[in-house]
């Protein structure tokens, strides 16, 4: 399409991309891959700018159908919540265990292309430009210092350990920058003065990563705010950011606990199946530790993800969805070390010469017990984030590039993908009780997020009725203690949630507030059509409308 609408989202990313490097990168939008983003007050404020003056053009132009309409819908509410918070100060305390620059600029080169001798001079001149995005971001700190906005200091410590571990200083863990030597190394291709070059770079990158680990401890540290919680106000924006709809957040509390109920008397149920007479942790127990259960070594894992994924897409494919051949591509990876330990996912680029890819990161593990990976995979893959982001890229002909590349929240994104999990459990996918299981638990992780995310961020209390410190008000300490014992996931693992619940307000409770919202549609739709209603139809017609906010999506799809 080529309406002036189209046009000004096309326009809009070609804009962003240049102001946002690394974002180009993510997207897959050409001639960027040497520059780095400019994190400093002066490069927000050229963003800033670009979305007011996105935001007056939007106002000024009439749609001219109703693909026009959803999709200036869709600018508008992204671009203004941006804007919004960027302007409330947010972005100059930016520093999460997984939302900040320090992790954007690292993994920028996961993202980057590495089969020439082209492709990795590319790297190593961005490389050498890793120092500069650091010390922009630095002016960014010490901008919000002066204006008494300033991090948490859990947050500031994760960034600490993450800076430490990509350059090196940590025992155990390789240098990310020295690793992606070894790998040109591996390549054979040869050209010394390249090697020379990325040497030289993948150290000055390992030096600053260092040096702003230093930055963190001995002089931003000292002036962090103790304060964990952001309170009523900052969450409000940042789960309206997150969710893209304005959410009871009492309700949405209770709720959780509604949930949480729900799938442990559903997970009760189930573990009588696997083990008769056994408790849900007693189950567990067997589960992970039956060597009959388990993938030993992250090599064997890697491939039996890769198995499981494309297995997956062929069977689904023309049955209960139609996968475009791009999107059947997929490639399961191993995280580099250092950061989160949840499993995350990348799309492709936008012509799909870089593939949608999984990331599993192991912890230093090397044993897999796959009960609780497999509804995990189909989470990340097919049907879940790899299905709904890739075939969103493909969809050039009917969704605009700003809809394509930069649209969505992650209530929708998020939301789909738990939904993908259930979904798998009713198409039949999950009828072995140990996966069946492996997907309560992650429900019941999602529900605790949403009880844990919303109860520490506004220090509400924890109900009066049950056994858990009732009446008390939340702590990250109480948080801590809640989501090891009701998540049914490893301590390690759930230490790292926290620290993550605590940096990205809002975004926790969006898995399931999102799915809750894809549910109510499918239901709407089945109430509305009978027996008209055809699963396969509604999830495509729902997918072509392209990404967007929560309330915008209830309204298109209600």
């Amino acid at each position: 399409m080529a309406t002036p609408i189209y046009n000004l989202a096309n326009q809009y990313v070609e804009r962003y991309a240049a102001i946002d490097p690394i974002a180009a990168t993510s997207m897959g939008v050409k001639g960027h891959d040497h520059e780095m983003t400019d994190f400093s007050p002066e490069g927000r404020a050229r963003a800033d700018a670009l979305r007011r003056e996105t935001l007056a053009a939007l106002d000024a132009a009439d749609p001219t159908g109703e693909r026009d309409r959803v999709a200036r819908e869709v600018m508008r509410d992204a671009l203004g919540l941006q804007l919004e918070r960027s302007e409330a100060g947010e972005l100059l305390r930016d520093l999460s265990i997984i939302r900040s620059p320090v992790r954007s600029i690292r993994g920028t080169f996961d993202l980057m292309p590495r089969a020439t001798a082209d492709d990795w001079a590319t790297i190593a001149t961005r490389l050498g430009r890793v120092g500069a995005a650091l010390e922009s971001f630095r002016d960014s700190l010490e901008a919000g210092l002066a204006r008494g906005l300033a991090a948490a200091r859990r947050q500031v410590e994760s960034n600490i350990a993450q800076c430490e571990a990509w350059a090196g200083l940590r025992d155990g863990i390789p240098g990310f920058f020295t690793g992606l030597v070894a790998e040109y190394d591996a390549a054979g291709i040869g050209d010394a003065s390249l090697r020379a070059s990325l040497d030289n770079n993948a150290l000055a990158a390992a030096a600053s990563y260092a040096n702003f680990a230093g930055y963190l401890r001995e002089s931003y540290l000292p002036r962090a705010s103790d304060e964990d919680g952001v309170g009523p106000e900052r969450y409000a924006l940042d789960a309206r950011l997150y969710n893209g709809i304005a959410l009871d957040l009492e309700e949405t509390y209770a709720w959780g606990w509604e949930e949480l109920h729900r799938v442990e008397r559903e997970m009760a149920e189930t573990c009588s199946k696997i083990r008769p007479g056994a408790s849900i942790d007693e189950t567990i127990a067997l589960l992970e530790s039956d060597p009959a259960r388990a993938i030993e070594g992250v090599d064997a894992f890697r491939a039996w993800m890769q198995e499981l994924q494309d297995r997956t897409i062929a069977e689904l494919d023309g049955t209960h969805f139609d996968l475009p051949a791009p999107v059947k591509r997929i490639e399961a990876m191993i995280a580099p070390p250092g950061g989160a330990l949840a499993m995350y996912y990348t799309g492709p680029s936008e012509d799909f010469s870089r593939p949608g890819r999984t990331w599993y990161p192991t912890g230093g593990r090397t044993r897999f017990p796959l009960w609780g990976e497999v509804s995990i995979a189909y989470h990340e893959g097919v049907p879940g984030h790899h299905f709904q982001i890739a075939t969103t890229v493909y969809l050039a002909e009917q969704l605009s590039r700003f809809q394509r590349l930069m649209a969505g929240t992650s209530g929708y994104v998020e939301g789909w993908a738990l939904y993908a999990e259930r979904l798998m459990g009713e198409l039949g996918y999950l009828d072995n009780p140990d996966y069946y299981l492996g997907m309560l638990r992650a429900q019941a992780l999602r529900s605790v997020r949403v009880i844990v995310d919303i109860g520490m961020h506004l220090g509400l209390a924890i109900p009066r009725g049950g056994s858990f410190h009732p009446g008390e008000r939340w702590t990250p300490a109480l948080g801590d203690e809640f989501c090891r014992a009701r998540s049914r996931f490893p301590a390690d693992f759930m230490a790292s949630e926290v620290t993550r619940y605590l940096g990205t307000p809002g975004q926790a409770i969006s898995y399931k507030v999102g799915e809750r919202c894809w549910l109510e549609a499918r239901e709407a739709a089945k109430a509305r059509l009978g027996t008209a209603f055809d699963l396969k139809e509604w999830h495509r017609a729902a997918l072509d409308l392209g990404p967007m906010g929560l309330a915008q999506m209830r309204r298109e799809l209600g």
